[in-house]
């Protein structure tokens, strides 16, 4: 997403290269992994919905329709493929995926296991598919999302990664009829830090002033810019929720200024550790959040009037974990008022606090958040490391020439000098994220647990969980369960330009 993701992909020792490209090739077929996921109300429980997910077409191979010569090798295009935009468009072709063997992304039913590293193959990014030719559409507002993790072998450095883009739900093929790829093949990625080093936008490619910026990848003239909303950027160490609001509708090709001035590419994160509480998210048992062990990450999306039709103006964050519901950490620094959500006032506060430039009130802060929302978002999951920075934003101290004791630098327990992508890299053979049993629905409507933990170790409330009713429709056989919890109670960003996508997936 931004320039703090220099990470570089690589395929297989092959003639493979990794680019974004237009046409459709036939040398492998694309086939599309399952992955389900529940859609839920307050009065039906939840229903299983069939789904797919596609591989951004970044990471795949590239070539020329009439035979198998790459139309981008290293960190250049191919001059006599590629001489200007339209032919470049006109004469490559987007191959299918490997996806299991070459990018080490497997489903089994509604678990999605993404590897770090896979012979060559560094990282993924993946989206939710709703057809073979569609992304899944998602209305935010006065719902709830939430899934379970397993972020136990991620390590200082690594990010795995949950997200919304407000994608083209086709990828773009309708607007842009030179693309025939589109979502089928993972096409029209977009996300607020305008990212440039995207290969084809808009159907035409993007060679133009194209600069190299490591030996496999490069950026171009042109960004393309979108609102995005940061469920889950996190690794074992921390954790952040961030909302990035842009003031174009649907995805903006950018140049120039308008790439650094449409899109909040700061946001505003609630990372626990940042923001004062140093023992909620970690691993081990002396963690409020084990890290080691496998967890819910619930997030709702609250509104003025409590409708679909209000505007945005908080989004909570809760977790369950052994049964046991936890509210999110209070802040707990000096000057900054007790806040647990995400609102204009908590956004307002830590930019006061930080001295950070507000550029999420700018941009229209909450509410032009919510107006992307209820346009339609695209389910973006993936893991990822960082060639700019080391992930230091996410779980160190950041930035590395400010005091650690000042407000907001310190997001982590992780070293400085850690997180360098060579070393993750060389270390990452056994590092994957796990993301499963994807709920999206009414509030109160995903997931089950006991009462609330409040901040500060004392139980909320002793009522009982709602009882949650899943229904499986298939074409011969519908099966009801009822999943029966127990009451107990129990004790107790990504923030300036970590994203998850964008430059550095070449």
């Amino acid at each position: 997403m931004s320039t703090m993701l220099k990470s570089t992909a690589l395929l297989s020792a092959s003639l493979f290269t990794i680019v974004k490209a237009q046409q459709i090739g036939t040398s492998l077929a694309e086939v599309h992994p399952t992955l389900t996921w529940d859609k839920c109300t307050t009065s039906g429980g939840c229903v299983s919905q069939s789904g797919s997910v596609v591989l951004d077409s970044n990471w795949r191979w590239v070539h020329e329709t009439s035979g198998y010569t790459n139309c981008y090798t290293g960190n250049q295009w191919d001059a006599t493929i590629c001489p200007d935009p339209a032919t470049c468009a006109a004469n490559c072709a987007l191959d299918g995926a490997a996806y299991s063997s070459t990018y080490g992304v497997t489903t089994s039913g509604g678990a999605l296991t993404l590897d770090f590293i896979t012979g060559t193959n560094v990282g993924s990014r993946l989206y939710l598919l709703a057809s073979n030719t569609e992304y899944q559409s998602f209305d935010l507002l006065n719902q709830e999302f939430s899934f379970d993790v397993d972020v136990s072998t991620l390590p200082c450095g690594l990010n795995g990664a949950v997200y919304f883009s407000e994608m083209p739900m086709d990828g773009g093929v309708s607007a842009h009829p030179t693309n025939k790829a589109g979502a089928q093949y993972g096409t029209g990625y977009c996300d607020s830090q305008c990212p440039h080093d995207i290969k084809f936008i808009n159907g035409a490619a993007n060679l133009l002033n194209w600069t190299a910026t490591s030996a496999n990848s490069g950026t171009g003239m042109y960004g393309t810019c979108c609102s995005e909303m940061d469920i889950w950027e996190a690794n074992s160490i921390s954790a952040a929720v961030t909302p990035h609001p842009c003031t174009s509708d649907g995805l903006l090709e950018c140049s120039g200024s308008t790439c650094t001035s449409t899109c909040d590419q700061a946001g505003c994160d609630f990372n626990s550790y940042r923001w004062g509480n140093t023992t909620f998210y970690g691993p081990g048992s002396g963690f409020t959040l084990d890290t080691t062990k496998v967890f819910t990450v619930v997030t709702q999306f609250i509104t003025t009037t409590g409708t679909a039709s209000g505007s945005l103006s908080e989004i909570r964050r809760l977790y369950v974990q052994n049964g046991v519901t936890i509210q999110n950490s209070v802040t707990n620094l000096p000057g900054l008022t007790t806040y647990n959500s995400i609102s204009d006032a908590f956004c307002k506060a830590q930019k006061t606090v930080t001295g950070d430039t507000d550029t999420f009130e700018t941009l229209g802060g909450m509410t032009e958040m919510g107006e992307a929302m209820a346009r339609g978002m695209v389910l973006v999951l993936s893991i990822w490391d960082d060639y700019a920075v080391d992930m230091l934003w996410l779980d160190s101290d950041y930035p590395t020439t400010a005091s650690p004791t000042a407000p907001g630098v310190a997001r982590g327990t992780c070293a400085t000098s850690s997180g360098v992508p060579a070393t993750v890299e060389a270390a990452g053979a056994n590092v994957h994220v796990i993301y499963s049993n994807i709920k999206f629905g009414d509030i109160g409507s995903t997931y089950t647990g006991s009462a609330y933990v409040a901040p500060g170790g004392t139980s909320s409330s002793t009522t009982t969980a709602k009882t949650t009713t899943t229904t499986t429709t298939s074409k011969s056989t519908t099966t009801t369960t009822k999943a029966t919890s127990t009451t107990t109670t129990s004790s107790a960003t990504q923030s300036e330009y970590g994203q998850c996508g964008g430059e550095g997936y070449t």
